[in-house]
């Protein structure tokens, strides 16, 4: 499925950072078929440099880098205030290193080997969902004393900035549109990671977690109900001790 853009809106642009020469090649071939404007860089350096220096739509990063990580790269970005989504590429398949790349700000995560639709699929939910927020026009989502705008990505509580990452806002984004709602699980992780999800559902209960301990400081009520065995969903609680 090719991507077609009107005369008046650019190509999404996405970056390839991998030091396998091949790899980087033929990922940036099959992005270019699909009709995305694609570069590539082959270290974390070289990508530091090109996210400085240009504006991105997705960067697909490889975990291992010659110079430094690729989690070491995300946290540089997060750190520098680039919510720019990363899709992190890796053979680690360990439950702690995928935590790893997500606490350091990476939106998800693909485990090589794996196939090009699958990747192509889950680069078009990504910018799919960067689309929407971009141009949303549904107004602020509210729920107690919590603010989220989709228009302008900016989520605060009581009057106070919470800073989230792309796929955190997200998460909180889909819970907030169906406010009272239970959401089952694979519906989530179907609508906030794509419907072509296939990995492990224990990184819904991590983001859930990272939510928690921004949006809730002791003394809030809670925002996030946990219904088990079923999924979560948006509503006001108890206060937090």
């Amino acid at each position: 499925m090719a991507v077609t853009a009107s005369s008046s809106e650019p190509a999404p642009r996405v970056l390839v950072v991998d030091d396998d020469p091949e790899l980087r090649q033929f990922l940036r071939q099959e992005l270019e078929v699909e009709g995305y404007g694609c570069d590539t860089a082959a270290g974390g350096t070289q990508a530091l440099t090109k996210i400085r220096n240009s504006n991105w739509d997705l960067v697909v990063l490889d975990w291992t880098l010659p110079d430094f990580s690729g989690v070491e790269v995300c946290r540089r970005m997060r750190g520098a205030q680039d919510t720019t989504p990363v899709l992190m590429l890796t053979a680690r398949d360990d439950v702690k290193e995928r935590v790893e790349a997500l606490d350091a700000g990476a939106d998800d995560y693909l485990t090589k080997p794996f196939s090009i639709e699958e990747l192509l699929a889950r680069v078009r939910a990504r910018l799919r969902r960067k689309g929407l927020d971009q141009g949303s026009g549904d107004g602020v989502l509210r729920l107690g004393d919590l603010a989220l705008n989709p228009g302008s990505h900016e989520v605060n509580r009581g009057g106070e900035e919470i800073n989230l990452t792309v796929r955190e806002f997200e998460l909180l984004q889909h819970l907030l549109e169906h406010s009272g709602q239970v959401r089952k699980r694979q519906e989530i992780l179907e609508s906030v990671w794509g419907p072509t999800f296939v990995g492990d559902d224990n990184l819904l209960d991590v983001y859930v977690r990272y939510l928690r301990r921004k949006l809730e400081p002791a003394g809030k009520p809670t925002l996030i109900q946990t219904v088990r065995g079923v999924g979560f969903m948006a509503k006001e609680g108890t206060l937090k001790a």
